[in-house]
């Protein structure tokens, strides 16, 4: 299957899925401009088990690329999404459509899978290459690409590199930004279940923790 009759298949399957009565409560609950079709996870997941995905890595990113661009509801993106993280795929230069993603997609719905299901992998088979790159997102403009920084290591246990995490922390611990605030504490949370006593130290020695990266990141300890 080519990966243009691949993207019609999804573009087909979803609007046969559509729901429009609950499109525009899924465009209200997650702000967004663009719009809904009304499919939820369950459909798009069994749509997408029902189809091919191309076996050509050129033609598979080249389907997962024209989901995203061309994206005129918000379904597509997610299955693009889903579609990304194919294994057989992964790769570190694969980062540039990453961040692509990324900025493009800006908000936490997308962001949040990227980072830990997409960049946290890289970052741990590749660190020589990802890691410098998670530091410079860490201080860069925008808020998308240091909340990626922060919480790529979501799920990483004992494999956590302490000192990106700290650093990637230190860079954006005096931001108001709501999501970095959340993105801090979550990733100390989700931390503090393998090491808590070196969490708990962590948020000591920074007084200037938010209260809300604070509250999370002590929530079960």
């Amino acid at each position: 299957m080519r990966s243009v009759t691949f993207v019609e298949a999804v573009r087909a399957g979803l609007r046969e899925l559509a729901d429009p009565a609950k499109a525009p409560e899924m465009q209200a609950y997650m702000k967004s401009d663009m719009p809904f079709l009304g499919v939820q996870k369950p459909g798009r997941v069994a749509l997408l088990k029902s189809l091919p995905v191309p076996s050509d890595r050129d033609e598979w990113l080249d389907a997962v690329q024209t989901l995203w661009r061309e994206a005129t509801y918000r379904e597509e993106r997610y299955v693009a999404l889903a579609v990304s993280g194919d294994r057989r795929f992964q790769s570190v230069e694969l980062m540039p459509w990453f961040d692509e993603m990324i900025v493009t997609g800006a908000w936490w719905d997308y962001v949040d899978e990227i980072a830990s299901k997409r960049v946290g992998p890289l970052l741990r088979s590749t660190p020589a290459v990802v890691r410098p790159l998670m530091l410079k997102w860490s201080t860069d403009a925008d808020r998308w690409r240091r909340r990626t920084s922060i919480i790529c290591q979501l799920g990483s246990k004992g494999a956590t590199d302490v000192e990106l995490l700290s650093a990637t922390i230190d860079a954006n611990v005096d931001d108001p930004d709501f999501f970095l605030r959340k993105g801090i504490g979550w990733a100390l949370r989700e931390f503090a279940k393998t090491e808590p006593g070196w969490v708990r130290a962590f948020v000591d020695a920074r007084p200037g923790l938010s209260p809300l990266s604070r509250r999370e990141a002590l929530k079960h300890l």
